[in-house]
């Protein structure tokens, strides 16, 4: 439920934080036209999304159990990258997001092209589901239970909606910089997890052959059967006897990432150019707040 919930909170808080930019900034603006043409774009994408969704696991459940195994694989895989991929853009990115989106915006608008704002927000909403979908089937795919899975990724998505809302009507504050990082180390340790699955099953489905020795004996800690053991197991991606390329895919991926996205770039880059803030001038702002 923990890696449901994180995944469902992130990536609902990616898609809302666009969003609400770009409605905020058209509702100060006077673009009601646009800002009509923005909700339709971004309910076709959620729609999308769950047909995407649905029929991922629909041909899941259809395939042989093999074939299963082989889906299973691709899927985690391609999880694994994508999840790779958000976690590094937003670290570099998240700080100035809002500066961006609105500049976007405010060109569309000046260019007269509704159309553009109509497509920002729905790839936006269309990638981060995406993203979602994919990373979700994977892991509940491989989890204890499906339904605590689900209500996991409910909850998480649901509390992202209403920060959303609250952030675009002005109500809530919330430091972009702390809250990514955090949720990227969760992320990046369930990343880990998947991949060590993904390893799992590409050998369950006859395509892995290799370092297939078990390299420890954590059964004194993952002990199965056990509340411990769902989440060791569900967070962490943790076996009682994980194999040598388990282990060693689980190191390679974890260690470099989370050195990554722990690394302080805000102060190191404060440190490298003192001279370029004048003085008397106040910090920028950690915090994204956004007013109708």
């Amino acid at each position: 439920m923990i890696p449901t919930l994180v995944i469902g909170l992130r990536e609902g808080i990616e898609a809302s934080l666009i969003v609400g930019i770009i409605a905020a900034f058209l509702n100060r603006n006077g673009g009601r036209d646009a800002l009509r043409q923005m909700w339709i774009g971004v309910t076709a994408a959620v729609v999308l999304c769950l047909i995407i969704g649905f029929g991922l696991v629909a041909l899941s459940r259809e395939l042989p159990q093999r074939a299963q195994e082989g889906m299973e694989t691709i899927i985690g895989a391609f999880a694994v990258v994508m999840v790779t991929f958000m976690i590094l853009w937003m670290s570099k990115h998240a700080r100035g997001m809002k500066k961006e989106l609105e500049g976007a915006a405010q060109h569309a608008l000046n260019t007269g092209s509704a159309r553009a704002l109509v497509a920002m927000a729905f790839l936006a909403v269309l990638r981060e589901g995406f993203e979602t979908a994919v990373f979700l089937i994977s892991v509940i795919q491989n989890s204890a239970s499906v339904g605590s899975g689900a209500v996991g990724a409910g909850i998480g998505i649901v509390v992202a909606v209403v920060i959303g809302y609250g952030i675009y009507r002005g109500g809530v504050r919330l430091n972009l910089g702390r809250f990514f990082k955090v949720t990227g180390l969760v992320l990046v340790l369930v990343a880990a997890g998947l991949a060590m699955t993904v390893l799992h099953t590409a050998h369950e489905a006859g395509w892995v052959n290799v370092g297939q020795g078990q390299a420890l004996d954590l059964t004194w800690l993952v002990r199965p059967g056990t509340v411990l053991q769902s989440l060791l197991t569900g967070v962490l991606g943790l076996q009682p006897t994980p194999t040598v390329i388990e282990t060693v895919v689980w190191l390679v991926y974890a260690v470099p990432m989370l050195a990554y996205v722990a690394w302080p770039r805000g102060r190191r880059s404060a440190a490298k150019k003192p001279a370029d803030k004048p003085a008397g001038e106040p910090a920028p702002a950690s915090t994204t707040s956004i007013r109708a």
